[in-house]
């Protein structure tokens, strides 16, 4: 018999027909779905394939006694209990690395976007305004960028900056020994220093409201603020009063505090560019990912290690 997989985010039929070939598949992306299948299934289920903001609780871990791995198919794991899971003996893993340039992709789009104001350019074209009606939106190139959180992500998001021959700026937990770039042990400073901010950092507990009005203060009227990480990590409430003030130029945004729903603060500003967290989500990506996951799952059913433990 085929091993039992709870899987608990949207999954396209054919990456379901894909991991169909080596599992009995539970499909329940949304939380009532999840509540019903653990109740009829959990029994049974030895992996579940969650995401970050998903998640999986203890007591959903409680629920499925002869569970033996958990997945992320991304690079956050968030919401899912580890140490928890970890002391009953599960397995963690995740699928980090598979859609690192897909993000840093996003990232400079939504950053030339909101600096160059392409938005607003592109409703004024349809509306037949012409460039010398227009304030002239500035340069990407020649800045300082900052960026919050020098993993994987945020190494490629600063390798796409040399090109534009932005110097670069970070912070993390501790500085690197591997980069060239100027490291800032405060948020603040760093914000201070920098045109545009980026925030690449893990979400959690850890970073809620890393980014608040001191931080936007900070980064100062001309300042462009991107988040490609999670929602929490930015006060929406402060940013939105930030950019109605004009105390930063622009925004942004592929991850908000109101997910799946849309930043209600938001929506009427137009020096603010949203997406529907997408950024990491390419067929290249996607795929990649489910195939980490598969790789991953095969080499834990094997008795082996995965190739992205946490």
């Amino acid at each position: 018999m085929k091993p039992v997989l709870l899987a608990l985010m949207f999954l396209s039929e054919e990456h379901i027909a894909q991991m169909a070939q080596t599992f009995e598949v539970i499909y329940a992306p949304d939380a009532p779905q999840a509540a019903a299948a653990i109740a009829q299934h959990g029994s049974r289920v030895r992996v579940v394939l969650t995401i970050g903001s998903v998640g999986l609780s203890p007591a959903q871990i409680d629920a499925l006694p002869v569970l033996t791995l958990i997945c992320a198919l991304g690079a956050g794991y968030e919401n899912v209990a580890v140490d928890y899971a970890k002391a009953r003996g599960i397995v963690v893993a995740t699928g980090a690395g598979t859609n690192d340039d897909c993000v840093a992709d996003h990232t400079w789009g939504l950053l030339i976007a909101a600096q160059r104001r392409i938005l607003p350019l592109d409703k004024a074209t349809r509306a037949g305004i012409w460039r010398t009606a227009l304030p002239l939106p500035p340069n990407v190139s020649h800045k300082r960028l900052g960026i919050i959180g020098l993993g994987t992500i945020g190494k490629k998001i600063a390798q796409r900056a040399l090109g534009f021959e932005i110097e670069v700026g970070y912070h993390n937990r501790s500085a690197r020994t591997d980069v060239p770039y100027r490291y800032f042990a405060d948020v603040a400073a760093l914000a201070e220093w920098a045109d545009f901010l980026v925030i690449a950092t893990p979400g959690g507990a850890g970073t809620k409201h890393l980014v608040n009005a001191g931080v936007l203060n900070a980064l100062g009227p001309r300042g462009v603020v991107v988040n490609i990480a999670r929602g929490s990590v930015i006060d929406t409430a402060a940013l939105a009063d930030a950019l109605r003030e004009g105390r930063i130029a622009a925004a942004g945004l592929d991850v908000y505090e109101s997910e799946p729903l849309p930043p209600a603060e938001l929506l009427d500003l137009d020096n603010v560019v949203l997406t529907p967290h997408v950024a990491g989500w390419s067929p290249e990506a996607v795929q990649a990912s489910v195939d980490r996951f598969m790789e991953n799952a095969r080499r834990h059913l094997a008795g082996e290690a995965p190739v992205t433990p946490v």
